[in-house]
């Protein structure tokens, strides 16, 4: 902190925070005593305060704050700044890949005569375990229990059971790598700790009060910025480099101001609002945007209807989702526990820095690139679906829209259903009674992810309807694998403090974990005989989540239909079985007395869920379970690990492998090489997802990845999930393209496979790329709109480069894995405006040539050739020249190693 103050040419703007606390330090941003301050959005005043802050000559300069300061001009100049968050946050599927690189850059800067220990967080980590449970409970159920309330412990031994190697391994992180913390398993979701404990909204270090930032390897890390704590998500591979202290290099991003205005229907949810603000973003276009919040509308919205829209800013496509911190935020704060004195400094802080907002002053509103605007008052009860969330859906015309995607086009508003299968019923057995299933039957409803369990007034609503379902006589039918994962366990303490825990336990919504389940893939089975009925009626089964991802083939291989809708209506349509129901003409149910109960009849208003919420959602519930979540858990206390700073790789271990990423990795760089003569591994078309590249879920039993498996001894039952295993290299090499939903034109249907071009064979995309590989040939994708679309994964690119793919040709990206390829030296090839594979009439059967010139810059225009004589020309996507930097060591990865390894 000495050495940045005595470098930094904006010393002479620090002052004390507080006059009786000379030590207590800031950069007081008001002392630039320029105009365009007040003018930027406050979003842009947070990356201010970090280039200002930072600024050393050398990985920040003085030009690159004035870049940031003169936003209203460099933001449409594609100007490029860095930017270094106050922490990175992580979880542990995209955690424990990221402690391996770490332990496997350490061997390298070791052969390479560095100092392994320089490979070591600079920048603060968090660590939260949340994404190995999964829900289970339903085998064991129908086989030994008669009751599912102890489903929440099955769960969590099977959790450790499983996955013992990878918590040991982090363990082990933990004590090797300093600034690292782990949150451990059962603690809940990792956005809703970081909303609930994590967050420092101002951060202080060496006596400097600074704001609150961080990136994530989570796309979903938008979600703090409801707090007012600007944070996205970005590639683990990228979140690595930030940890070992470099900057984030990013284009300074347009700023949309999203006014708010109005008063919310008194029988609207939270969710309602964000699934109508994502499909409008959407249809504005934010893709690599910032969006603002801002009207007098927010301010009749809490932290956890804040948090909920924020945490769906990937599912429109927004960097960021942005809320100024107000008092709503600080009554947040104290009502979640956080230390009074802290409080303090914080609201101080940011009053002195021009960043604590009053939403109803109109003088405080920024400059914007656009304005757009809603009226809270217009929102009607929606869901998204069948097969992404952007595809907002009217509740009130859920039965018909279903009706119409039955039959229209094999698609994301289709499934091609003939007609006259189109009210096909297959009855089934369960439990020795009879049932029957249909196309648009509940098989799944899920209470999970972070988007809307850590609301309470949704979760209230939720409960508040179980109860009154429950007192008519409602029942939900035994085969529907329902599920509560609450996303801390602050959630049941008020649903049990409130007495409507028991309600929900009696539809079958008992707590299963704390945790990412359903949402990411973790839904666990389905009972033999519903998986029979749907396999035997090809039957469009449905799944409906609270959560905030339904791409195809992600919460279960068994529901073709997934919908997003508010805990409320997961347990509606839960009740009705169905979705294919209007809930306005039709009853949810008949009770056993023979009365018809319509939802409105038990359907909650917002002024009675917050009632419940004033009362039974206090500040001593928040301490009392975060004062112990790092001792509580007793298994995960009782683990032992080494503690050398080298790790000693197992080879027997099938979920920690040393990946060979950096085999034979030297000082010197290479000369970037023109592709010859490649050939098309999978040719793709729009919307393709990190899920559709490198799936999180299942692990197929006729798949790659589970001959590998076998080969090593283990059984089905052993195999666990990809995203547990994203810390073996030869496993999630196997498991890329293994989606089972993957549409790749070559074979024209869904299926994990491909084409090897020189002989004609249809074969799983693992075994072509092999076979290529063994023959020399580099490999490419073609692809449509949107490739990568989805989560933070960074699979998504290591599994391609492991696969020998060079580049994809694409007509656009989504932010993150257009880094991620980047971060992988995997050449991001998009498509000149207005041409696309189709208009340039490419069939992906023809050889390419990407021709490289030795001297790159960034989104330079490249031709390719094609072995049939034809040459166009493509973009290549590396938009900044740190990226470019990265390209030519190879990757990140190896740039970073080279950098510790110097001395």
């Amino acid at each position: 902190a000495l050495l940045l103050v005595m470098t930094n040419p904006y010393a002479y703007i620090i002052e004390p925070l507080d006059p009786q606390k000379p030590d207590h330090k800031f950069f007081n941003l008001k002392k630039l005593k320029d105009p365009r301050y007040d003018q930027l959005p406050f979003s842009i005043r947070v990356l201010l305060e970090s280039a200002v802050r930072n600024c050393d000559g050398v990985l920040v300069k003085k030009e690159d704050v004035e870049k940031v300061l003169n936003w209203k001009v460099t933001q449409s100049q594609t100007v490029e700044v860095p930017f270094r968050p106050a922490r990175v946050i992580l979880q542990d599927f995209t955690g424990v890949p990221a402690v391996v690189d770490f332990a496997a850059m350490r061997d390298a800067v070791k052969k390479l005569q560095g100092d392994p220990e320089k490979i070591n967080p600079v920048c603060p980590a968090d660590l939260v375990i949340d994404h190995s449970i999964q829900n289970t409970d339903c085998v064991f159920y129908y086989l030994f229990h008669s009751s599912r309330s102890d489903s929440l412990q099955k769960n969590q031994d099977l959790e450790f059971e499983r996955n013992r190697e990878r918590f040991e391994f982090l363990k082990w992180g933990s004590k090797a790598f300093r600034n690292m913390r782990i949150i451990p398993p059962g603690s809940g979701i990792v956005h809703q700790v970081n909303l609930e404990y994590l967050a420092r909204v101002v951060s202080e270090q060496d006596g400097y009060y600074y704001p609150d930032s961080l990136v994530g390897t989570d796309s979903h890390t938008t979600m703090i910025d409801g707090l007012g704590v600007l944070g996205w998500g970005v590639g683990g591979i990228e979140a690595e480099a930030v940890m070992l202290g470099q900057p984030i290099s990013m284009v300074l991003p347009e700023v949309i101001g999203y006014k708010l205005q109005g008063t919310p229907n008194k029988y609207i949810t939270s969710t309602d609002i964000v699934l109508t603000v994502t499909k409008h973003l959407r249809q504005v276009g934010v893709v690599g945007k910032f969006v603002e919040f801002f009207g007098p509308g927010v301010a009749q919205l809490s932290i956890a209807d804040r948090a909920t829209i924020a945490n769906m800013c990937p599912e429109y496509g927004a960097t960021a989702a942005f809320f100024p911190v107000d008092q709503i935020s600080i009554h947040y704060l104290k009502q979640t526990g956080r230390d009074a004195e802290k409080l303090n400094y914080i609201e101080k802080y940011l009053k002195a820095v021009g960043m604590f907002r009053d939403y109803s002053n109109t003088a405080e509103d920024p400059q914007f690139t656009q304005v757009v605007e809603l009226d809270l008052s217009t929102v009607v009860p929606c869901c998204s679906g069948p097969k992404r969330p952007q595809d907002k859906v009217d509740v009130s015309e859920m039965k018909q829209d279903f009706k119409t995607c039955l039959g229209a086009k094999q698609g994301f508003k289709g499934f091609q259903v003939a007609p006259e299968r189109h009210d096909v019923r297959v009855p089934f057995q369960f439990n020795g009674a009879e049932y029957s299933l249909s196309h648009g039957s509940v098989v799944i409803a899920a209470i999970t992810s972070c988007t809307n369990t850590s609301n309470p007034s949704v979760m209230l609503g939720a409960g508040l309807l179980a109860q009154r379902a429950v007192k008519a006589g409602l029942r939900v039918k035994p085969y529907i694998k329902t599920s509560l994962s609450p996303g801390s366990g602050v959630v049941t303490y008020y649903l049990k403090e409130s007495g409507v825990m028991d309600f929900l336990s009696q539809l079958g919504f008992e707590v299963v974990g704390y945790g990412c389940m359903t949402c990411i893939g973790n839904s666990g089975p389905l009972p033999e005989p519903v998986v029979e009925a749907i396999t035997r009626g090809d039957l469009v089964a449905a799944g409906v989540l609270s959560g905030n991802r339904n791409f195809e083939g992600r919460v279960h291989p068994n529901t073709r239909a997934n919908y997003l809708a508010s805990p409320p209506l997961v347990i509606a349509y839960a009740i009705a079985g169905t979705m294919r129901i209007d809930f306005e003409k039709e009853p949810l149910a008949v009770n056993s007395q023979g009365k018809e109960v319509f939802l409105r009849d038990i359907w909650p208003t917002r002024e009675e869920i917050q009632a419940v919420e004033r009362q039974f959602v206090i500040p001593a519930m928040f301490k009392e379970v975060y004062e112990k979540v790092e001792k509580v858990n007793e298994r995960w206390n009782s683990l032992k690990a080494p503690s050398d700073e080298l790790y000693t790789w197992d080879p027997s271990s099938t979920y920690i492998k040393s990946p060979p990423f950096f085999d034979g990795l030297t000082q010197e760089l290479q000369t970037p090489n023109s592709i010859t003569d490649a050939y098309v591994l999978l040719n793709l078309g729009d919307s393709v997802t990190t899920d559709h590249i490198s799936p999180a879920g299942n692990i197929a039993r006729n798949s790659a990845a589970a001959r590998y498996l076998t080969s090593r001894g283990l059984t089905p039952r052993e195999f666990n999930s990809y995203g547990s295993r994203r810390g073996n290299d030869a496993v999630m090499a196997r498991g890329t393209f293994a989606n089972i939903r993957l549409f790749n034109k070559f074979i024209n249907k869904q299926a994990p496979s491909t084409i090897y071009l020189p002989t004609e064979e249809t074969m799983d995309v693992f075994d072509a790329a092999e076979k290529y590989q063994q023959a020399g040939h580099p490999l490419l994708i073609l692809a449509g709109k949107e490739y990568g679309s989805g989560s933070s994964r960074d699979w998504a690119a290591k599994g391609p480069f492991l696969l020998g793919i060079k580049a994809v040709l694409a007509e656009s990206y989504e932010r993150i894995h257009r880094s991620n390829l980047v971060g992988m030296g995997i050449i991001p090839l998009e498509y000149l405006p207005g041409d696309s594979a189709e208009s340039l009439g490419l069939t992906g059967r023809e050889r390419y040539t990407v021709i490289i010139p030795p001297q790159i810059t960034p989104r330079m225009t490249v031709d390719i050739k094609l072995d049939t004589g034809k040459t166009f020309q493509a973009k290549m996507r590396f938009d900044t020249d740190v990226e470019l930097t990265y390209f030519h060591h190879g990757g990140i990865l190896n740039y970073m190693i080279r950098k510790m390894s110097q001395n």
